[in-house]
């Protein structure tokens, strides 16, 4: 058991003495290891503890809960031998060290009881294998047989075990390895690298569930176009997202070229990043190019088009969202919505600003429009910088016009004054397209400013354009 340095101090918690005092009392090993433990030398917050035993987790988690407050629940897992305990603001998982062996077409291991260094063998980086006794002879001292701590001053990711092996077993590490480049800002080493770009189809047998659980992560860090950079060198991308993959290269014709559109997409996504912790309006940012393959196309007068590929890409984000298990509820609906308006304020800041224009912008942005702004800002990239302060200087005025419309018209989630109902109750119709028309109407005369928002004006509106419809009213509008 190769013992380096004694961390005593960084784990003076009652917490830790609480189930060292447990573990003496049933005569187990006990550590705390993994994450925690490596999040410890980097001074990383974390809130989640994971303990092994050299014995039962599940009878180590039940004896520290019987120590602390009566109302800590463990919650036990008995087919994967864990437990776990929910106290203040820690989540503490309890697991008896295993050794595990894979099958070819699984990720799910054979697990058996095992010793200290089994279990930190099975671990898929030596930074994650760093393991800390907790029992009163040796407490704090840091076990670390695969030399991590080594491998965290220089900042490197490294298998325990021949990265091949590590790899097939659960392919999961290559997502896992990414993920921590981008959220540690560590090197995956050369060896390991390669083990990846050998073992990527193996990527088969993830879950949609899983690949997404780690590519959330990696968006969350502070620089995720490091991820993407890695998943696009070890031929992982293709394989989990196929339409950001397409967006790469540059094609000419007759001496003209367009830019590449992947290397684009990367620079926005970093450049909303830096100013928004927004998960899905960072998915926004990687998805909001990718109708432009399907769209692309080559004018000899004008060059390069991608026309309507914010509209080709709104309708691909339900089918993507769908593929990779992302939720298909209004996270989903606020992701396309960006994707199908990011054009939009760029247009206006081209063109000179009509109040229709803005109006239009604000209804059909909601609530969403100051995120929409921040993605647009995001999206100017050139290397003019001239080009680049014009941009955001007409962004400017685009802003300043939707908060003078939005002060003066209250468009923003404008609900039509005169509701459908009391069409049909005025005119005497049921449900059908002539009450659509009115409202749309309606909805339209206020946003293009022939008519305020108003009730009185909507209504007075509405009775003029029914009666050229021929249609009379049966009660008198209230």
């Amino acid at each position: 058991m190769a013992i380096s340095v004694n961390l005593s101090e960084k784990i003076d918690a009652p917490i830790f003495k609480l189930i060292s005092e447990a573990a003496s009392e049933m005569q187990v090993e006990c550590y705390v290891i993994g994450g925690f433990v490596r999040d410890l030398f980097l001074k990383r917050p974390s809130k989640d503890i994971d303990v092994v035993t050299v014995g039962s987790g599940i009878d180590l988690a039940k004896k520290v809960a019987s120590r602390l407050d009566r109302r800590v629940r463990v919650n036990v897992f008995k087919n994967f031998g864990t437990a776990q305990i929910h106290y203040g603001q820690l989540d503490i998982e309890f697991v008896g060290a295993r050794r595990e062996s894979y099958h070819h077409d699984s990720r799910k291991p054979v697990v058996e009881d095992g010793t200290l260094e089994d279990d930190q063998r099975r671990r898929d980086f030596t930074v994650n294998a760093l393991a800390i006794c907790l029992n009163k002879e040796h407490f704090g001292e840091l076990v670390d047989p695969f030399d991590g701590l080594d491998d965290m001053r220089d900042m490197l990711l490294r298998t325990p075990l021949d990265p091949d092996v590590t790899f097939s077993d659960d392919p999961l590490r290559m997502m896992r390895a990414v993920r921590f480049a981008c959220q540690l800002e560590f090197d995956i080493v050369p060896e390991a690298f390669e083990a990846m770009e050998r073992n990527k189809d193996r990527m088969s047998i993830i879950s949609a569930e899983r690949t997404a659980e780690e590519l959330n992560k990696m968006m969350a860090s502070r620089k995720p176009s490091i991820g993407f950079r890695l998943l696009d060198a070890c031929g992982i991308l293709p394989l989990i997202l196929p339409e950001v993959d397409q967006l790469k290269g540059i094609e000419t014709k007759d001496g003209i070229g367009h830019k590449d559109n992947f290397n684009h997409t990367l620079l926005v996504l970093d450049n909303l990043c830096a100013v928004s912790d927004n998960l899905w309006l960072r998915w926004a940012a990687l998805f909001h190019d990718v109708g432009k393959p399907a769209s692309k196309r080559f004018d000899p007068k004008t060059g390069w088009t991608f026309y309507n590929h914010n509209l080709v890409g709104e309708k691909m984000i339900p089918q993507i969202f769908r593929r990779m298990k992302l939720p298909m509820n209004d996270k989903m609906k606020y992701v396309q919505k960006l994707v199908g308006l990011h054009m939009r304020p760029i247009v206006l800041s081209e063109e000179i600003v009509t109040d229709s224009a803005v109006r239009r912008l604000l209804f059909d942005a909601g609530d969403d429009i100051d995120d929409l702004m921040m993605l647009c800002d995001a999206d100017i990239t050139s290397r003019n910088k001239d080009r680049v302060r014009q941009y955001l200087n007409n962004f400017q005025l685009v802003r300043k016009k939707l908060r003078e419309i939005e002060e003066k018209d209250r468009i923003r989630n404008m609900q039509p004054p005169v509701r459908g109902e009391e069409i049909m109750a005025i005119f005497g119709l049921k449900p059908c397209a002539k009450v659509g028309v009115l409202k749309t109407a309606i909805k339209d005369a206020i946003l293009d400013g022939i008519i305020p928002n108003d009730y009185e004006a909507a209504k007075a509106f509405m009775m003029e354009k029914a009666a050229a419809m021929g249609l009379k009213a049966v009660s008198k509008p209230h």
